[in-house]
């Protein structure tokens, strides 16, 4: 395992104008120091607590539940036909209540809150506790719009997954461990279902706390590739899309507050869909039909440029002319029609 790029000496709330151009994962020492937030957790978890009850207003969040012997890994059950944890909703301030009884338990249950909206349950935290994200707009997509969620529980373990969004976490509380794979670590990582997951992305089936290297050889190549890092309050660290992380809360209490955002215009949908309809209609035809395709998608998607469709007028170009919100709602309706056709 390598460590992660560390850039110190930030002024805090200010972030790196060049820090997309990096391309791999950055830990920003400081950056959300300033967070009243921050001040709190580092007097004592009671203190954040009681700063986070004052800003919530009543929406209760949905929580991740496990018994102790999970060891804090949110995941599948031992013979994949649902899940190790529960589901529940409750109000936060019930919740922190608990986690705070819990900190001297020795093997607590499992509490995870993740990717809640921080609008949705702390109105009037990003008041106090935010982050400039403009020196990151790029293109149509702009981080000005970025999406801050809010996630907090006790000790946990959430499998190496990506994100299509970029993405930089705020450790507000407790402590995090983060470990990076790079995305073309993919074959070395045995992800799992990408239809069938504990929290919506496909996982690595590897337990990185004990890897099974019998079963999975091939995961000891990806651990020559990740870079790991650990952060403490008032830390962040930016996560480029498409990059393998694992997350682990080290703490009895633990609050991370996270920005996405795509650097593409939102009328663009998941790539992953394309992937799904791929498996449906490609990855079972005959080989050479397969490398037929295989230069089709080369020439119209990964090596398009601006003579892919130069010989056609450009009035006529339809799905092959650039994309706008117009024509991404013509094509996707192309789309549906066809698949209903079926």
């Amino acid at each position: 395992m390598k460590p992660i790029l560390e850039i110190h000496d930030l002024v805090p709330g200010r972030l790196p104008s060049n820090l997309l151009e990096a391309a791999q994962p950055v830990v920003l020492r400081g950056l959300v120091s300033h967070w009243p937030m921050v001040r709190e957790a580092r007097r004592s978890d009671r203190a954040a607590v009681d700063y986070l009850h004052d800003c919530w207003r009543g929406a209760p969040v949905a929580i991740m539940t496990g018994p102790p012997d999970i060891d804090g890994r949110i995941f599948y059950n031992d013979d994949f036909t649902g899940m190790n944890f529960g589901r529940a909703d409750a109000p936060l301030p019930a919740l922190m209540e608990e986690l705070l009884k819990l900190a001297e338990v020795d093997r607590p249950p499992c509490y995870y809150v993740g990717s809640t909206t921080v609008e949705t349950c702390l109105p009037g935290f990003l008041a106090a506790n935010d982050l400039d994200l403009s020196p990151l707009a790029t293109g149509e997509g702009t981080a000005q719009d970025a999406l801050a969620s809010v996630w907090l529980g006790n000790r946990s373990r959430i499998a190496p997954h990506y994100d299509l969004p970029d993405n930089i976490a705020c450790v507000a509380a407790g402590h995090r461990r983060f470990t990076l794979f790079p995305p073309e670590q993919l074959a070395n990582l045995y992800v799992g279902p990408i239809d069938f997951t504990p929290a919506g992305q496909p996982v690595s089936l590897v337990d990185l706390k004990h890897p099974d290297f019998e079963r999975f050889p091939r995961f000891a190549q990806a651990l020559e590739h990740a870079q790991v890092a650990e952060l403490g309050p008032g830390d962040a660290l930016y996560i480029p899309s498409m990059w393998w992380h694992q997350v682990e809360a080290l703490d009895a209490f633990n609050v991370l507050i996270n920005y996405w955002w795509r650097q593409s215009p939102a009328h663009m949908d998941p790539p992953l869909f394309a992937l799904m309809q791929a498996l449906l209609s490609m990855r079972d035809l005959p080989a050479p039909q397969r490398a037929a395709w295989r230069g089709i998608f080369d020439h119209y998607v990964f090596n398009a440029d601006a003579d892919t469709a130069a010989h056609i007028p450009a009035h006529a170009r339809h799905a092959l002319a650039p994309l706008t919100a117009e024509g991404a709602g013509h094509l996707r309706g192309h789309l549906i029609q066809r698949l209903k056709q079926r």
